[in-house]
C-alpha cells in the first residue's frame, strides 16, 4: 500500500498502426520565426463513472493540461466553449489539427488517467497513456502527458516536469521559493528572515545552493531539496561567497571569493573545498557559467573598465572577450543545448536581454524591447526559452520568452517581487 501512495506512472503505450510506424516524423522548430503554432483541442476529461456527465474535476484536469502545452510555445488552444466542452466534436471543421481525450477514475485510493492524442486529418491515434497515483500527484502526470507530447512533436522532452527557483519578498523577507511552470505548486525553501540571493540547482534539481546574509557575512549554503534534510553551509570564508556555476556533472562548482580582497573565481568541489584559483585580480569577476560540455566558462570581468563578458578554456586558463556592444554587459546564463550565451545589457539606461553565439566576431542579438529592466536570464532545460526578472517602477515580476524574441509573457503572478529566476538544468 505504502508504495501505491509513491507517485507511479505506467507509461503503457497504446499500439500505432503499422503505417505510423514506420512513418519519418517531421520535428516542429517551435523557435523558427515562420512556424505555424499547431491548432489543438483539449475537453473536458471524462469521468468514467458518470460519462454521462461533465464534472468540475474533468475540467480542471483539462484546463491544467491545456496550461502546460501552451506554455511552450508551439500551440493554439481552441476554447472548450466553441464546442461545448464535449469529446465528440467535429473537430475538422473546427480546425483542430491535434485533439487530446483523457478519461479519469476516482477511488479512495486516488485518480486513474487515461489520456490519447490524436491526429484530426489522419485519424489515428498517435499516443495513449495510462498514470496512477496519488490525488497529490494528478499535475505531475499531467506534466509528464505534456512533456511527451511535446516529444512526439519537436523530437525533445517538454519542460512541463522542470522546476523553477526564484527569490521573493511576499512575506517581508527576500527569502527562496521553488515552484512549477503554472505557480501552482510554489514552495518556500529558506527561512532565514533575512536577504537571500542567488539560488543555483544542482544538475538533477534535487540540490540547490544560495548565498544568505543572515549571519552577517554573505555565506554560501546548500538544501537537500528531496529529502527536506537541514541545510548545511557550504563556504563561509571572509566576504563574499556568491552564485556557484555547478559543472555539468555536479561535482564540482565555480564561485566568487572575494577572501582575498579582490573578487575572484575560484573552483571548488562538492564540500566547497578550493581545488584552484581561477582569475586573480583582473578586476572584478563574478557570475560564472559552464558551457554544456564542461570545457569552459563563461564570466563577468570589468578589467578593460566596465562589465563585459568573457570566456576561460579551463584547460589551460586561456581568456578571450566576446562582448564589445554595450556599455555594460552582465549576467551570462549558457544555453543548454548549443553555443548560445544570453545576458543582460544596459541599452539607453534600461537592460534588456541579449544572445550571442560563442564564436569569433559573433553579432549579438536584442531578445527584448521597451521600458523597464530585464535582468537574471536563465535558460529552460530545452534551451528554446529564456527566464528574467522584469522591473517596472518599483514592480518585479518573472516573465519568459522565446529565445527567438516572441511570446514574452508573466509566468505567474504571487504577492510582492520576485527576482532571481533559475531553471532546473537537468538535461536530456
Amino acid at each position: 500500500m505504502k508504495s501505491f501512495f509513491l507517485l507511479v506512472f505506467l507509461f503503457i503505450l497504446f499500439p500505432l498502426p503499422a503505417h505510423l510506424q514506420a512513418k519519418e516524423i517531421a520535428y516542429i522548430d517551435i523557435t523558427s520565426p515562420d512556424a505555424r503554432r499547431i491548432t489543438i483541442a483539449i475537453p473536458w476529461f471524462m469521468s468514467k463513472e458518470r460519462p454521462e456527465s461533465l464534472q468540475v474535476y474533468g475540467r480542471d484536469l483539462a484546463d491544467t493540461l491545456g496550461k502546460a502545452l501552451d506554455f511552450h510555445g508551439i500551440f493554439s488552444l481552441i476554447p472548450p466553449e466553441q464546442y461545448g466542452n464535449t469529446q465528440n466534436a467535429n473537430w475538422k471543421s473546427l480546425g483542430a489539427d491535434f485533439v487530446i481525450l483523457g478519461n479519469y477514475s476516482l477511488s479512495a485510493k486516488g485518480v486513474k488517467m487515461e489520456i490519447r492524442l490524436l491526429d484530426v486529418g489522419a485519424g489515428d491515434m498517435l499516443m495513449g497513456k495510462i498514470y496512477n497515483g496519488n490525488r497529490s500527484h494528478e499535475q505531475s502526470m499531467l506534466y509528464k502527458f505534456t512533456d511527451s507530447v511535446i516529444k512526439n512533436m519537436t523530437g525533445q522532452n517538454g519542460i512541463a516536469s522542470s522546476k523553477i527557483a526564484f527569490v521573493s519578498d511576499q512575506n517581508g523577507f527576500k527569502e527562496i521559493y521553488t515552484t512549477d511552470i503554472l505557480g501552482n505548486e510554489t514552495r518556500q525553501i529558506t527561512r532565514h528572515k533575512n536577504l537571500v540571493v542567488s539560488p543555483r540547482f544542482l544538475p538533477g534539481g534535487n540540490f540547490l545552493t544560495y548565498t544568505s546574509y543572515h549571519s552577517g557575512n554573505q555565506n554560501l549554503y546548500i538544501t537537500d531539496l528531496k529529502q527536506s534534510k537541514t541545510t548545511r553551509p557550504l563556504s563561509r570564508r571572509k566576504g563574499m561567497n556568491l552564485a556557484p556555476a555547478w559543472s555539468p556533472d555536479g561535482k564540482t562548482m565555480i564561485l566568487t571569493l572575494s577572501k582575498d580582497g579582490n573578487p575572484d573565481l575560484f573552483m571548488c568541489d562538492r564540500k566547497g573545498k578550493i581545488i584552484k584559483q581561477l582569475t586573480r585580480r583582473s578586476g572584478i569577476n563574478v557570475s560564472p557559467t559552464w558551457s554544456p560540455d564542461g570545457k569552459q566558462i563563461a564570466f563577468v570581468s570589468d578589467r578593460s573598465g566596465r562589465p563585459q563578458i568573457y570566456i576561460m578554456q579551463l584547460k589551460n586558463g586561456k581568456v578571450q572577450r566576446i562582448t564589445f556592444k554595450g556599455q555594460e554587459n552582465a549576467e551570462p546564463s549558457w544555453s543548454p543545448k548549443e553555443g548560445l550565451i544570453s545576458y543582460s545589457s544596459l541599452v539607453d539606461g534600461s537592460y534588456q536581454i541579449f544572445t550571442i553565439a560563442v564564436r569569433p566576431g559573433s553579432a549579438p542579438r536584442q531578445i527584448t524591447n521597451g521600458p523597464g529592466d530585464h535582468e537574471s536570464p536563465t535558460w529552460s532545460p530545452d534551451g528554446k526559452q529564456i527566464l528574467f526578472s522584469y522591473r517596472t517602477g518599483r514592480t518585479q515580476k518573472i516573465y519568459a520568452i522565446l529565445k527567438n524574441g516572441t511570446n514574452m509573457r508573466q509566468l505567474f503572478n504571487m504577492k510582492g517581487n520576485q527576482t532571481y529566476p533559475q531553471w532546473t538544468n537537468t538535461r536530456d
